[in-house]
């Protein structure tokens, strides 16, 4: 595997320059079964040397645990890295198993200063709204995180599975830096509004699970039969019974491409993500997972894959043919308030 650094782009019109590239780092501690701490320590290295600069967290994944593995790692090249994580998921003290969307000022400000205390950093370089609260308008809550960055413990914004007049709401009270949806050959929904938003404001699309949480990779066929009980993508209808043997079937493309570029089919879905940015003229930086430095390796390698536009009209009709949605409560999505 060569060692060329990926590419950067800019993050948001104001942010930084990144690897075009980040890496998701929820499944190293939390959602996807049994984790290995010293593969993940070494994944995070390997995307270092690879040109990976945006690493992409959360408070709520593993109830802040996820935000304290990381913390050695960010300060050990704090000056090389862009520290990405999110607020508005609560979790109860009485049911860890819940979560309630909070965006109300006292709550951001207690979950900026919990997330600075377990990242331990002085500043933290973008911080997402995670979900939307409906009940609180959206800028009253960037109001609040605008003020976090005056004071200066965040330097950029930026909001997730917003709708684009969300987000054209919250460019109104302070400049956006990103919007993370979820965007992959599975999942298009935000091409309606939020990425012509995207694009008319001159903000960054960062594309959780652009492998369609591991599906697209081939690396599991149904989720009721190939993962372990603790494995929440069990809980996704897309990825179960006869959803999950209809979605198998629509590889058959991109198993066709891989072929033809000698390449994964995790590689092929992430060119196309990549392509992305051509199509539709913005900054896309897709954050896709793993904990084995080998697949950064692939993930990164997948920068380098260049799609023809014959190539790209083999992938187009997969979103329409996919089965079951990609939560089992799309309230909670933009899809779900477009």
């Amino acid at each position: 595997m060569t060692d060329s650094r990926i590419p950067t782009a800019r993050l948001g019109a104001g942010g930084p320059e990144v690897g075009v590239q980040g890496l998701g780092c929820m499944g190293m501690s939390f959602a996807y079964g049994p984790t290995d701490a010293d593969a993940s320590r070494a994944t995070l290295e390997r995307a270092l040397e690879l040109g990976v600069t945006l690493y992409d967290t959360a408070d709520a994944y593993g109830a802040g645990e996820n935000e304290r593995f990381l913390a050695p790692f960010f300060r050990a090249h704090r000056d090389e890295v862009v520290v990405a994580t999110k607020f508005a998921l609560s979790i109860p003290p009485d049911d860890p198993t819940r979560r309630i969307i909070r965006n109300d000022a006292p709550y951001v400000r207690e979950a900026v200063e919990a997330s600075l205390r377990r990242l331990d950093l002085d500043v933290i370089d973008l911080y997402y709204m995670h979900r939307r609260d409906v009940n609180v308008p959206i800028e009253e809550t960037v109001g609040v995180m605008a003020e976090l960055v005056r004071e200066g413990k965040v330097k950029q914004l930026g909001l997730s599975e917003v709708t684009g007049d969300e987000l054209r709401a919250a460019q109104t009270v302070h400049p956006i830096a990103a919007v993370q949806s979820e965007w992959s050959l599975f999942s298009r929904d935000i091409e309606a509004g939020v990425v012509p938003a995207a694009r008319e404001l001159d903000v960054a699309l960062v594309p959780y699970s652009p492998l369609g949480r591991g599906f697209l990779t081939g690396s599991f066929a149904n989720a009721d039969q190939d993962l372990t009980d603790d494995d929440f993508r069990r809980q996704q209808p897309r990825f179960t019974g006869d959803n999950a043997a209809a979605n198998a079937a629509l590889l058959a493309p991109v198993r066709t491409l891989a072929e033809a570029h000698d390449a994964t089919l995790g590689q092929i879905a992430l060119a196309w993500v990549h392509q992305r940015a051509r199509v539709h003229g913005l900054p896309v930086i897709p954050i896709p997972g793993t904990r084995k430095p080998t697949r950064v390796e692939e993930n990164t390698g997948a920068t380098r894959i260049v799609l023809t536009e014959d190539e790209l009209s083999l992938l187009e009709p997969i979103a329409e043919k996919v089965a079951g949605d990609r939560y089992a409560d799309m309230t909670f999505t933009s899809a779900g308030r477009e």
